[in-house]
């Protein structure tokens, strides 16, 4: 059984035990639950089976090496934590056919989908033969509450490295999520989020991507105080996207080297994308050219973009030397969405925007009481906003 007492680990682990301990010091870990367990996993030892045997409280202790296999979390409270960037989550090796019949693939190889109205478990499976690496999951009645990541690396998966939908009160913290195919760390239909202290990189999408759903259509729903802080995240796609989503914060990030640094993205929906905050982030150099799309042109030199959002402050920022032949190309962008909805409402103040291309300031729309207060800059679009 992988499932371990502190009290039980074999001798031979003490001098790894005691790096943990100097590594969770460092990150800020906090200890369990006085009601809670901590079960310790060693590299090739089942990380799933120790998770779904775990109770609300306890934490799910990995020591330093690679760890096979997608993951799923569907009890609240439990938190799964590495030695650091030393504990490594990747896909498993084993051949297609095994794969599937381990994930609950139909016996043909194909996906099994999760029925209508799928509960918890469902979703998570539904997740993890997709081609996402860590799955947490809730549904709208009952959503997964007071989940911790933290301290561990995730890569190489196809799609998300981290994926959560319907969590309440999730934390990400100190996690290195790079190299995944589609987003880095990516949670919707999901409340009070805290996402700090990670680095992602070189993920296909976004480092960072909050959203309400991104499968159907529908107007923003609140995110109920997410916060977005303290993170590195460089050349992905878009450092931070949100999309449809209502009260949050993005504050004290490094964004850098991606194609675009954060995009908030609304539409015609109602209630509209917005009432959140873009604040003191490092955003610098988002120069990679990314092709367009069916959607979107192409992206390239984009710092902050807003796009169909409402009431959103934008302040405190360091904009930087991101240049480009994009619609979305400059330093702080406001532009129409791609169904023609314009901004509104919005607050741009008290930037330092230099080196940025072809302006520091572009207010690239038609939208009605938007206040540029207090910016640093040298060029703007129209002029008169430095």
């Amino acid at each position: 059984m992988p499932t371990r007492r502190v009290h039980h680990l074999a001798a031979a682990t003490a001098a790894a035990t005691t790096a943990l301990t100097t590594v969770l010091t460092a990150v800020g870990a906090a200890p369990a639950h006085a009601a809670g367990e901590l079960h310790l996993v060693l590299p090739g030892e089942s990380i799933q089976q120790v998770l779904d045997a775990a109770l609300p409280g306890d934490i799910v202790q990995l020591l330093p090496g690679e760890y096979r296999g997608s993951l799923r979390i569907t009890t609240p409270g439990v938190t799964l934590r590495g030695a650091g960037p030393a504990s490594v989550i990747a896909p498993a090796e084993a051949p297609a056919a095994a794969s599937a019949s381990a994930s609950g693939a139909s016996a043909s190889g194909a996906p099994a989908a999760p029925a209508v109205g799928a509960d918890a478990a469902g979703l998570a499976e539904a997740c993890s033969t997709a081609g996402h690496g860590l799955c947490l999951a809730g549904t709208d009645d009952r959503p997964l509450a007071g989940v911790t990541v933290e301290a561990l690396a995730v890569t190489g998966f196809r799609k998300n490295g981290i994926n959560a939908t319907g969590t309440t009160g999730l934390t990400v913290r100190a996690t290195y999520v790079h190299d995944n195919g589609q987003q880095g760390i990516s949670q919707e239909k999901s409340t009070r989020g805290v996402i700090v202290a990670n680095e992602s990189t070189r993920n296909g999408q976004s480092g960072v991507f909050l959203a309400n759903t991104v499968d159907s259509e529908g107007g923003a729903v609140t995110a109920d105080g997410t916060l977005v802080s303290g993170n590195r995240l460089t050349d992905n796609r878009i450092g931070v996207t949100v999309r449809r989503l209502r009260d949050l914060s993005i504050e004290q990030n490094l964004i850098r080297g991606n194609c675009g640094g954060v995009f908030v993205v609304g539409d015609e929906g109602v209630p509209r994308a917005g009432a959140l905050a873009v604040t003191r982030n490092q955003v610098l150099s988002n120069n990679r050219y990314c092709p367009p799309n069916p959607r979107l042109d192409h992206i390239q030199g984009a710092g902050i973009v807003l796009t169909g959002a409402e009431e959103t402050s934008v302040t405190g920022n360091e904009v930087r030397d991101n240049v480009g032949a994009s619609p979305f190309s400059g330093g702080i962008v406001l532009v129409r969405s791609v169904v023609g909805v314009a901004n509104a409402r919005n607050t741009v103040a008290d930037n330092v925007l230099l080196g940025n291309g072809p302006a520091d300031l572009a207010d690239r729309d038609t939208g009605t009481d938007n206040a540029f207060a207090r910016n640093h800059c040298a060029v703007s679009e129209p002029a008169g906003h430095c």
